[in-house]
C-alpha cells in the first residue's frame, strides 16, 4: 500500500510511512456497551494494529448515562 519513496522525517524516516498508515486508518473508536457487553453489529470486530512498535498503549473505559 505505501510506495517506496524517500520521506522527510526529523528523527527517523525508516518510519514516516507508519504515521501515514495511522492517519489513513485512525487512531481511536468509541464503541457502545450495553450490560458490559460491546454492541457490535454482526460482522464487526475490533482491532489492534501496531505499526511503530512494540510499545505499551493505554485503553480507557468511559462509562457516560444515557438521555
Amino acid at each position: 500500500m505505501m510506495p517506496k519513496l524517500n520521506y522527510r522525517h526529523p528523527h527517523n524516516p525508516a518510519h514516516a510511512p507508519d504515521h501515514i498508515f495511522s492517519s489513513m486508518i485512525g487512531s481511536s473508536v468509541s464503541v457502545p456497551v450495553d450490560n458490559g457487553r460491546l454492541l457490535l453489529g454482526t460482522w464487526q470486530r475490533i482491532v489492534l494494529i501496531e505499526f511503530d512498535g512494540p510499545r505499551e498503549r493505554q485503553l480507557s473505559v468511559v462509562r457516560v448515562s444515557g438521555a
